[in-house]
């Protein structure tokens, strides 16, 4: 199954969910999902504050791009902290993280088999 079929509509009709991971400071809004293929495009919101430490470093096997819409994060492996307008693609494999947010971030994320 692919991801559906969706022509434009209000993207606030979607709630947000708590992540995997089960902190409640760090939700998500998934706009399309390929469930059997482990995929999604989704808003990504760390509340002021969140911290993804527990998790570690991340690494995936699908490739993932994410850009920052507000807010901003900090690669607590890197020590580099990423800003609105900022974008990243990721390719499988690649680690990245853990992650925190003093001041909250927002993020859109299209992830996909290459």
């Amino acid at each position: 199954m692919a991801k559906p079929e969706h022509e434009f509509f209000p993207v606030e009709n979607i709630a947000y969910t708590i992540c995997p991971g089960d902190n409640p400071k760090i939700k998500e809004r998934i706009l399309a999902a390929d469930d059997k293929a482990g995929v999604a495009t989704r808003i990504l919101r760390y509340e002021p504050g969140a911290d993804f430490t527990a998790s570690g470093v991340q690494r995936h096997d699908f490739w993932e791009e994410v850009y920052i819409l507000e807010g901003s994060f900090t690669d607590l492996t890197l020590g580099e902290t990423f800003t609105a307008g900022m974008y990243a693609c990721r390719p499988p494999g690649m680690p990245h993280g853990p992650w925190r947010s003093d001041e909250g971030v927002t993020t859109f994320e299209v992830r996909y088999r290459g």
